[in-house]
């Protein structure tokens, strides 16, 4: 087996590992399972590390396991949580792990046929049916209370100003412990690996894994970091909140924006981890990148790899013409393919009026237009004197006084762009 550790290192996907881990992926295909929580319908970009993760095991030739927290949604995990999460309803929880399934089988092949192919599960299916004394007596005979109290997650919540930490929070570690227990024995599941703050959980499932069977079983953890921005902000957010991987919640333009305004610092480290492209390759675009830093070199390619990876080669295209119509040399059939969330995302911010459609029906002229209709500008004589200087443009096109505009210029049957000189917007939407 090729060194997946090795990979994951010089990408900066490493931050414990359990001794023995390395030597156990280097021996042999190894089934491995990392979680998701049911929390939203969606996943959003916090959630692409472990995806990934999935991604470089199935490549390296060992076994990924997906699994999404039906049973362990229904409680919430405390680790890094100073509050206790609100429950969810059983209708809510259903719609959550239906999207899950639906965002991971993106990324992962679970119909196919190979010795290594993916596999996805949800804890529900086993727990269901577990009762509270078999629960108590099978499980938690095992784990002392004293060990989980030990653990991180549960100390700094007993230590802080909050309510404290519910007996069913606390029960949280034992329920993913028998996750892994579950996944071991039915699966021949080797390896669970997480984020950082999942250290205490995932060990703890190892522990059930040697107690519940022989002492000689195998069980393994491994956990990455917690990806943060260089000026210490939280990553996957921006100022309308977090960036989702599916389309409905946050458009491919505005996902791929996110990517491509990243610091020098961060797509520096984020090419790393959330690309596929080979160390070379990421070198020479860091050498690139050093040498003429206003071309954006990194940040360019780390968006495009991550929106085709999360979406696909066409959405990137259509992101592409997005940016290309407020930074570049666009054309009014480029305007033409946005659709009308796209549209409104690329002219956020940009001045706004409404018109009624009768007033277009039988032609507006453009000095009317930019004047009386609209404000953009002050003056008819303002609007004369633009159009003389060939400064103004409707739809990307330059015109002159001449022009009239007509409901044959409606973007998406409801916009029309105006425009003087190069970063002058003023969006006209029609009712």
């Amino acid at each position: 087996m090729k060194n997946i550790i090795a990979e994951l290192q010089w990408r900066g996907l490493v931050h414990d590992m359990m001794p023995g881990t390395e030597e156990q992926l280097c021996k042999e295909m190894t089934p491995t399972y990392i979680g998701f929580d049911p929390t939203s319908d969606s996943l959003h970009i916090g959630s692409l590390v472990p995806i990934i993760l999935l991604v470089h095991l199935e490549k390296f030739g060992h076994k990924p396991i997906a699994l999404i927290g039906g049973a362990t949604g229904m409680i919430g995990d405390p680790s890094g949580k100073s509050d206790e999460r609100n429950l969810l309803d059983e209708a809510t929880l259903a719609k959550n792990v239906a999207g899950i399934k639906s965002i991971l089988s993106r990324f992962l092949d679970f119909k196919a046929t190979t010795s290594n192919a993916p596999v996805l599960v949800n804890n529900y299916d086993w727990m269901k049916s577990f009762s509270f004394i078999n629960f108590a007596r099978d499980v938690g005979k095992r784990i002392t209370v004293n060990y989980m109290m030990a653990k991180d997650s549960v100390k700094k919540r007993l230590s802080s100003e909050g309510e404290g930490m519910s007996f069913t929070e606390f029960t949280y570690q034992l329920i993913q412990g028998y996750d892994f227990y579950y996944l071991h024995k039915n699966y021949n599941c080797l390896l669970q690996m997480g984020g950082s703050d999942q250290w205490g959980n995932i060990t703890t499932g190892t522990e059930l894994v040697r107690r519940m069977n022989n002492e000689g079983a195998k069980a393994f953890a491994m956990t990455c970091p917690l990806i943060t921005k260089a000026d210490g902000s939280k990553f996957g957010k921006s100022e309308g909140g977090n960036i989702w991987l599916t389309a409905d919640k946050t458009s491919v333009y505005a996902f791929y924006q996110f990517w491509l305004n990243t610091t020098d610092v961060d797509a520096e480290k984020y090419i790393k981890i959330f690309t596929f492209l080979e160390e070379a390759t990421v070198n020479l675009l860091i050498e690139q990148h050093k040498a003429a830093p206003h071309l954006r070199i990194l940040q360019r390619k780390l968006a495009e790899e991550v929106t085709t990876f999360v979406h696909n080669a066409e959405a990137l295209d259509k992101a592409l013409k997005a940016s290309a119509i407020l930074f570049g040399n666009a054309t009014a059939d480029d305007l033409k393919q946005l659709d009308s969330e796209t549209f409104l995302e690329v002219f956020d911010g940009v001045p706004k009026a409404t018109i009624q459609r009768t007033d277009l029906e039988n032609g507006l002229d453009i000095v009317t237009v930019l004047n009386e209709k609209t404000g953009f500008l002050k003056s008819n004589g303002e609007a004369r004197r633009a159009l003389a200087e060939h400064s103004i443009s409707v739809n990307k096109e330059k015109i002159n006084e001449n022009f009239t505009v007509t409901t044959s210029h409606l973007i998406n049957d409801r916009f029309v762009l105006l425009q003087r000189g190069k970063k002058n917007y003023f969006v006209i939407q029609v009712n």
